[in-house]
């Protein structure tokens, strides 16, 4: 065979850039801010790219289509989704780019990273908002199972991303995490310092959006039977029906077997 024709992806360097800046923008002064935050604290054409799903005249785009139509067209080796109202302060593209690096090297199999979320320690924030100014808690990085939405950064090799069957303009944050466990890989707050200025919103399309967000991984999640090529595999998130299941594996092998 002929290998001089053939690329071998693994031996290839990243050619693409360090930041792609992914937005959905309804308010053109919220988006002037924030871009001029980023352009202030190091984010330039070297290193970074700025793209947008424009919402001005109405929503083309939900959350869940727009960020992921964003996240394909994206160059950059680390993909940040973030709210068009948040403002950097200080922490930029260097800072940045070293806690990721340090995260990198803490957790290979991390996929997406933020500045607040909840996960088996509790919560874990790095921020500035309406609630409060220079809000730190937790130990960082800090494992999470829920990110908030505001400020997001996808590793882009990671290949992973939000559910195409989901909509709206919530728990996206939530299940980038899902979908990254669902890979094998991890999702973590990280000590990278920012403001929204937007203390977040509860309204009537946040508890639809928490409807079908549960009727999707309820489905997605209950015990059932596969049949692979070979063997029938059973899932389930119980421990007695798995034991039940592999009880009765045990009991067929030795049948077969005599």
């Amino acid at each position: 065979m002929d290998f001089d024709q053939v690329r071998n992806v693994v031996a290839l360097p990243f050619a693409g850039l360090t930041f792609s800046v992914c937005t959905l923008v309804t308010r053109t002064d919220q988006y002037g801010r924030m871009l001029q935050s980023f352009k202030a604290c190091g984010f330039g054409a070297d290193n970074a790219e700025f793209i947008i799903v424009d919402n001005r005249q109405g929503n083309s785009f939900d959350a869940y289509d727009g960020l992921n139509e964003l996240m394909a067209r994206a160059r950059g080796r680390y993909i940040i989704c973030c709210h068009q109202d948040v403002e950097l302060i200080g922490d930029g593209a260097v800072e940045l780019q070293a806690k990721l690096e340090e995260l990198s090297a803490y957790d290979p199999k991390w996929a997406v990273a933020g500045n607040a979320g909840i996960g088996p320690q509790g919560a874990a924030f790095r921020i500035s908002d309406p609630t409060g100014e220079n809000q730190n808690s937790g130990t960082f990085p800090s494992l999470v199972y829920s990110l908030d939405e505001n400020f997001l950064v996808f590793r882009a090799d990671a290949r992973t991303g939000l559910s195409a069957d989901l909509g709206g303009f919530h728990l996206y944050g939530t299940d980038a995490c899902l979908q990254a466990e669902l890979r094998g890989l991890k999702s973590y707050v990280i000590d990278f310092h920012l403001r929204h200025h937007s203390p977040g919103a509860v309204d009537e399309s946040y508890f639809e959006c928490l409807r079908r967000f549960e009727e999707k991984y309820s489905a997605a999640f209950k015990s059932r039977r596969l049949r692979t090529s070979v063997k029938t595999a059973y899932i389930t998130s119980s421990y007695w029906r798995a034991q039940w299941w592999n009880m009765k594996k045990r009991r067929r092998a030795r049948r077969d077997a005599r």
